[in-house]
Order: structure tokens, then C-alpha cells, then sequence
């Protein structure tokens, strides 16, 4: 600034060549001084909602509204009522999820720093504001189906509730899956048709099983972090090969009574092959499982999730069909 402001006093045209240098000085400078600010508030945005998105635990949240819609599509509910159902169990599992990070918002600050509370991303007062909107927006989706099915989703949030805020870190973290996931046909069926058929007095108690074994193979996934963290887990107490054996044992169950009541109840075939698609999805996590994986440890129980997810499906909707 000064050599150009010396350079600028021994000319004849100081007066006009200055103020143009001046004002182009300023508009650079203005340039890069704005488009750093606004890359920045860009940034910051985007990382927001990108940690509100992961706040809500998006896989089992989705995965778990994709069930309810095939339910609900499979008994007979108008595409909008499925949607509708779909919805209002993705936003109550966004709630228990925004929860569940609220809860362990303390411990992840020393073990998972890269969590949106730890990492300074979300606020615990937008979190708040998440778990009672996707608690209550997910209850009043439910109310159009009846007063039955909001019982049903008040005790979908109270399971799920008490695993973030009891169950979870104990031995008995186990248990909020074993009951939790056969809420999931049965919101998808009672929310279409305000009842529920004979045949769910087997599919309860598979889902049940399911849902244990998805719960160890959960467990199993954080094994190490929940070492590291000096909490408790199902896994931790069993260990990895005797959670995984005990995985395999609930699974082979359920595939046992899945197919051979498909193939008794002489369902369609497609339902048996879309069954059978399932649980080679559920092997393929189990055998990922037996050997773990460093980078993605929680691959091993999402794929196992998706295929459970495809056998449900398939198993609901040729029963239905064979009814």
C-alpha cells in the first residue's frame, strides 16, 4: 500500500487513478473477504443438517418404515394410508434415535467425537426439539388409523425410550429389540385394516427371535467401543463367539419355521424365493459378522436387518395370500 500510494503522488493524474485503484483494491477485497464467509455459512449449513440427518439414525429408521409400508400395502391399505403408516414410524424411530444420542451425548465426547453433539454440529436443544417432534408428529400420523394403533405407537416410543434411558449399556439391552420389532407388522397391518389375523400368532413370536438376534448382532458391532466406553452389552457378557453362535442358533429358528410354514400353508412360490433371498442376505451378515470388519463394523448387522426385512415381507404377504 504505501509503494503504491508513493507511485500514485508523483503523477500528474493522482486524483483520478487513485480513486480507481482504491476503489478496485476495495472490491477485491471485498471478493475475498465475502466468498470465504459464505463458503463458511455454506459449510456450516450443509454439516447441520447433515448432522441432523444422522441424529435420527437414518438406516434403522428408513429401513423400519419400509416395513410398515409393505405391511400395509400387503393388507390391503390405498397407497396413501401406507405412506402415511411408513412416515409415522420413520419419524418415531427418528425420535428414539435423537434420544439415544442425546442420552449418550456425554460418553460419545471421549470415545466418539465425530457424533453430532460431541462434535458441536447439533445443539442438545435441537436434539430436544427432534425426539418430541418426531414423537409427537409420528402419533399423530397414527391417530387417522384408530385409537389402537396409537396405543401401539405410545408403546413403540416407551420401548424405545427405555432403551436409550435404561436398557441400553446393561446385559439387558437385548430385551427393547425382542419386544420392539414385532410392533412392526403389526403397526403396519392394524394400521390398514384395524385388526389383526390369525396368523400373527406365528409371526410374533419369529419376530421376537429376530429381534433378539438382530439385538447381539447390534451388540456385537460396538463390542470394542463399548469396551473402550466401561459399559455393559449382551455381547460383552456371551463374547464375540458365543454371541455369535447364539446369533446363528435364533436365525437358523426362524428360517426353520418361516419356510417350512410357507411351504405347508402352500404359498405362492414367489414368496418362498423372495423368503429364501432373504435369508441368504441374513447369511452373508452373519458370515461378515464371524469375521468383522475394521472400517464398517456395523455392515454386519444392517445387511442381516435388510434380509429379515425381505423374509417378513415375502413371509406376510404369501400367508396373506394363502389365507
Amino acid at each position: 500500500m504505501r509503494a503504491a500510494t508513493s507511485l500514485c503522488r508523483r503523477s500528474r493524474f493522482t486524483p483520478l487513478f487513485r480513486g480507481s485503484a482504491h476503489k478496485s483494491r476495495m472490491a477485491a477485497i471485498g471478493s475475498s473477504s465475502t466468498w470465504p464467509r459464505i463458503s463458511t455459512r455454506s459449510s456450516t449449513s450443509d454439516g447441520r443438517i447433515g448432522g441432523l440427518v444422522r441424529l435420527t439414525h437414518p438406516f434403522p429408521s428408513l429401513l423400519d418404515g419400509a416395513v410398515v409400508g409393505a405391511v400395509a400395502l400387503t393388507a390391503g391399505a390405498d397407497p396413501i394410508t401406507a405412506a402415511r403408516l411408513a412416515l409415522s414410524m420413520v419419524v418415531l424411530q427418528a425420535s428414539i434415535g435423537a434420544l439415544n444420542d442425546l442420552v449418550d451425548a456425554p460418553r460419545d465426547a471421549g470415545h466418539k467425537p465425530s457424533k453430532p453433539i460431541p462434535a458441536g454440529v447439533v445443539t442438545p436443544a435441537a436434539t430436544t426439539a427432534v425426539v418430541l417432534l418426531g414423537g409427537g408428529l409420528g402419533v399423530l400420523l397414527a391417530m387417522p388409523s384408530g385409537s389402537s394403533l396409537v396405543i401401539v405407537a405410545l408403546a413403540g416410543l416407551s420401548i424405545g425410550y427405555g432403551y436409550d434411558l435404561r436398557f441400553k449399556g446393561t446385559a439387558w439391552s437385548w430385551l427393547p429389540f425382542a419386544v420392539g420389532i414385532p410392533l412392526l407388522p403389526v403397526y403396519g397391518w392394524l394400521g390398514a385394516t384395524g385388526v389383526l389375523p390369525p396368523f400373527f400368532a406365528i409371526l410374533v413370536p419369529m419376530t421376537v427371535l429376530a429381534g433378539s438376534a438382530l439385538a447381539i448382532a447390534n451388540a456385537s458391532a460396538d463390542m470394542e467401543r463399548d469396551r473402550a466406553a466401561g459399559t455393559d452389552s449382551v455381547a460383552i457378557r456371551l463374547g464375540r463367539d458365543r454371541s455369535w453362535a447364539l446369533n446363528v442358533s435364533l436365525l437358523g429358528i426362524v428360517m426353520v419355521v418361516a419356510v417350512g410354514s410357507l411351504i405347508i400353508a402352500e404359498t405362492p412360490e414367489a414368496a418362498l424365493v423372495g423368503a429364501l433371498a432373504g435369508f441368504a442376505l441374513v447369511a452373508l451378515g452373519l458370515a461378515l459378522g464371524r469375521r468383522g470388519s475394521d472400517r464398517r463394523p456395523d455392515i454386519a448387522w444392517e445387511i442381516q436387518a435388510v434380509g429379515l426385512g425381505v423374509v417378513a415381507a415375502a413371509w406376510i404377504a404369501g400367508v396373506a395370500v394363502a389365507a
